[in-house]
C-alpha cells in the first residue's frame, strides 16, 4: 500500500496532464492501492465520494496550488478512515498500572509484551512482566529472553497450568516491590474462530486481577476480519485498547487498521517490525502522512497552517484599523513568521492584491527583501516582551544592546524601528481617510 500511494502522489504532483484528468487518475490509483491492501470496498468508495464532494463544494486558498490543495483533502479524508484526530493516551494516569494483554495465538502477543515493556522503560517507568500463557510451551521462555534483553524482570511458573493463579501471584509480587507498570501476557486461542473462548478467558483473568487496562493484540494479516474481533472485544472489555502487530509484513495492514477504526475502538500502538523498539504510538494523521509521502504532505500542511496564521493576522489588522487595539512589534514578528511559512517571497508577492499591477519586481530586490526579513527577525528575537509590545521605550542604550545581541548593526535596528513607525503613521492616515469617507457618505445619506 505505502509504495503504491506514494507513487500516485508523486505522479499527481509532478504530472503534465490536466488537473481534472490527474484527479480522476489519482482517485483510481488510490482505490486500487486501498482495495489491494484489503480495505473494505464500501469504505473505499465512500472515501472516494467524500473527496469528490469536497472538490465540488470547496475552493482552494489563494496561496495553495490546486494539486497541493487536493492532496490536503485526500490527507484529511484518509486520516478519518484510519481513526481521524483520536490521540491515544499512552501514559498511565495512575501508578501502579496493570496492563493485561489478550489475543489469539500467533498474533505476536508475547513479543508485543516485551516491546511494550521496553517502550515504558524508555519513558522512565519501573516495568515488570508476568507470563501467564500456560498453553504454549515456549511462551514463558520467550518472555524471559525478552526480559533479559531489555533488563526487565519476568514472573512465571514453569509447568503450572493455573493461568489465573500465576497472573494473580505475579501481579501481587511486583506490586509489593513497587513496580509502576506491570504487563501480563495471557494465553491465546488458536485461530480467529475462537473469539468466544478468548473473551471468556479474558473475563476470568480480568475478574481475578482487576487490571487497569485490557489490550487486545491483533495480527494485521487478518485484514477486514479485525472488525468482528475488535467489535466483540470493545463490547466485552471495560477498559479496552488495541495493538495491531506486523504492519510491516502484510498487504492487509490497511484493512485491519480501517476495520478496527470503524468499530470506534482505541488503537494505541502498531508494530512496525521485529525489533524490540519497533512499536510506535498510533497516530492516524502521522500514519497517513507517511503513506502519502512525508515530505510532500508536510510542506502542504505547513502552508495550510500558515494560512490559519495569516487569517488571525488579518483579524488583528481589522481590529487595529477599527481602533480596538494597536499594532505592536510582536504582531509584526508574527506576520513575518507567517509569510516565511507560506514560501519564497517572490511567490507570496504574486498573491498580494495590487502587487501584480506594479509590474515584475526585480529578483535582486526580492533577495534583499528576504535577507532584510531574516535580519529584522533576529533583531526582534533580541528584544524583551516589553520592548516588542511598546517599542517607544527603546532608547539608544537599548538599541545598542539589541544590535549586539542579534549580531546586527545599530543602523539596522534603527531602520526596523523607523519602518515600524512609518507603518503606524500610514495606518493612522488610512483610518482618518476612512472616517472622512464615512462622514461624506453620512452627509449624502442625510440629504433629501
Amino acid at each position: 500500500m505505502l509504495d503504491n500511494i506514494k507513487d500516485a502522489v508523486r505522479k499527481f504532483l509532478s504530472g503534465s496532464s490536466s488537473y481534472e484528468q490527474a484527479v480522476d487518475e489519482f482517485i483510481k490509483d488510490l482505490q486500487k492501492a486501498l482495495i489491494s491492501s484489503d480495505v473494505n470496498v464500501k469504505l473505499v468508495f465512500s472515501l472516494s465520494n467524500k473527496i469528490k464532494e469536497r472538490l465540488k463544494k470547496e475552493k482552494p486558498p489563494s496561496s495553495l496550488e490546486r494539486r497541493e490543495w487536493f492532496i490536503k483533502i485526500v490527507y484529511d479524508e484518509l486520516s478519518s478512515l484510519f481513526g481521524g484526530d483520536k490521540q491515544p493516551d499512552v501514559v498511565p494516569d495512575k501508578i501502579p498500572y496493570v496492563i493485561m494483554l489478550v489475543g489469539v495465538q500467533g498474533s505476536g502477543k508475547t513479543t508485543t509484551a516485551g516491546k511494550l515493556a521496553y517502550f515504558y522503560k524508555k519513558k522512565g517507568f519501573k516495568v515488570a512482566l508476568v507470563g501467564a500463557d500456560v498453553y504454549r510451551p515456549a511462551a514463558l521462555d520467550q518472555l524471559i529472553q525478552l526480559g533479559d534483553l531489555i533488563k526487565v524482570p519476568v514472573y512465571g511458573e514453569q509447568g503450572n497450568y493455573d493461568a489465573v493463579g500465576i497472573a494473580k501471584r505475579g501481579v501481587e509480587k511486583f506490586l509489593s516491590e513497587k513496580y509502576e507498570i506491570i504487563i501480563v501476557d495471557t494465553a491465546g486461542r488458536h485461530g480467529y474462530g475462537e473469539e468466544t473462548k478468548l473473551l471468556e478467558e479474558m473475563k476470568n483473568i480480568y475478574d481475578a486481577l482487576k487490571p487497569d487496562e485490557v489490550t487486545l493484540v491483533i495480527d494485521a494479516s487478518i485484514g477486514q476480519k479485525a472488525f468482528d474481533l475488535a467489535s466483540r472485544f470493545n463490547q466485552a472489555s471495560k477498559v479496552g485498547s488495541i495493538i495491531i502487530t506486523k504492519m510491516d509484513g502484510t498487504a492487509k495492514g490497511g484493512g485491519a487498521l480501517s476495520a478496527v477504526a470503524a468499530t470506534g475502538a482505541i488503537i494505541k500502538f502498531i508494530g512496525t517490525g521485529e525489533k524490540i523498539e519497533e512499536l510506535e504510538v498510533f497516530n492516524p494523521r502521522r500514519f497517513v502522512a507517511r503513506i502519502l509521502g512525508m515530505g510532500d504532505i508536510e510542506t502542504i500542511i505547513e502552508k495550510m497552517k500558515a494560512l490559519e496564521d495569516y487569517d488571525s493576522i488579518q483579524k488583528k489588522m481589522e481590529e487595529v484599523m477599527s481602533g480596538k487595539t494597536k499594532l505592536t512589534l510582536r504582531d509584526f514578528y508574527k506576520q513575518m513568521i507567517a509569510l516565511r511559512k507560506m514560501g519564497p517571497l517572490s511567490k507570496i508577492l504574486q498573491l498580494m492584491p495590487g502587487v501584480n499591477m506594479l509590474g515584475q519586481i526585480p529578483e535582486d530586490q526580492i533577495k534583499v527583501g528576504e535577507v532584510k526579513m531574516r535580519r529584522w527577525m533576529a533583531i526582534m528575537n533580541s528584544m524583551t516582551y516589553q520592548e516588542l509590545d511598546n517599542p517607544s521605550i527603546i532608547d539608544k542604550s537599548r538599541i545598542k544592546r539589541i544590535a549586539f545581541g542579534s549580531g546586527t548593526e545599530i543602523d539596522e535596528v534603527k531602520e526596523l524601528l523607523d519602518h515600524f513607525n512609518n507603518v503606524q503613521k500610514m495606518l493612522k492616515m488610512i483610518k482618518r481617510r476612512k472616517r472622512d469617507v464615512e462622514k461624506l457618505f453620512g452627509q449624502f445619506g442625510n440629504t433629501g
